[in-house]
C-alpha cells in the first residue's frame, strides 16, 4: 500500500483512512531526517510494519539507508526490514549505499542478507552504482563480499565500463587490479 495519498477501492471507498494516511507522512518524513529514534522503536515494537512503502515504493529503510541514517537503519533491520525489498525503480538499499559512498550503511545492509549482485531492471548492480560514483572503498567491500565484476548491464556494460565512461579513474583503476 502506497501512503502517498489514501488508496480507494474500486468502489471508491478510502482503504487508508486521513489519520493514518497522515500519520504514515510523518513516519517517512520522521525516516528521511532521521529524528526520533525512540519513537521509531516504540512504534515498531508495538507492531509497525517496517516495510512499508511510500508511493515511490520506498521503504523505511530505503530512505534511512539512503539518507545515511546509521541507528534508524539498523533499528529497521533489527525490526525485519527487507534489505532487498526494491522500490519502483527497482533499487535496493544497498544500491542506494553504493551510490552515495556510505561504507557503513552498505556494511550493516550485507550483515543482514543484501544481495551483492541484487540488479536493477536495466541489470546495475550495487558494484556499478559504486563504479560510475568512484566510490573504492564501497567497491572494495562489494567484492570482498562476492560481487560479481563480469556482470553486465542490459546493454552489456561491466563495472569497469561505466566507471571509464562516467571517468571514475579510481574506481576503473580499483577494478582492474581486482581482475588481476
Amino acid at each position: 500500500m502506497s501512503a502517498d495519498e489514501p488508496d480507494k477501492e474500486s468502489s471508491g471507498a478510502p482503504i487508508m483512512d486521513q489519520e493514518t494516511y497522515e500519520l504514515a507522512q510523518e513516519l517517512f518524513q520522521l525516516v528521511r531526517v532521521g529524528a526520533d529514534v525512540p519513537r521509531l522503536a516504540k512504534l515498531l515494537e508495538m507492531g509497525l510494519a517496517p516495510n512499508i512503502r511510500d508511493g515511490k515504493g520506498d521503504s523505511l529503510l530505503m530512505l534511512a539507508s539512503y539518507h545515511g541514517h546509521h541507528e534508524m537503519t539498523r533499528l529497521l533491520l533489527e525490526h525485519g526490514g527487507d534489505p532487498q525489498l526494491a522500490n519502483d525503480r527497482g533499487q535496493i538499499p544497498l544500491a542506494g549505499a553504493a551510490f552515495k559512498g556510505d561504507t557503513a550503511i552498505a556494511r550493516l545492509l550485507i550483515e543482514h542478507c543484501a544481495q551483492v549482485n541484487a540488479r536493477t531492471p536495466d541489470g546495475k548492480t550495487p558494484l556499478m552504482f559504486a563504479a560510475m560514483f568512484n566510490r573504492t572503498e564501497i567497491i572494495d567491500l562489494l567484492l570482498a563480499h562476492g560481487a560479481d565484476p563480469a556482470l553486465q548491464t542490459d546493454e552489456g556494460v561491466t563495472a569497469l565500463g561505466l566507471a571509464q565512461a562516467m571517468g571514475a579513474q579510481a574506481a576503473a583503476a580499483r577494478l582492474v587490479q581486482a581482475a588481476n
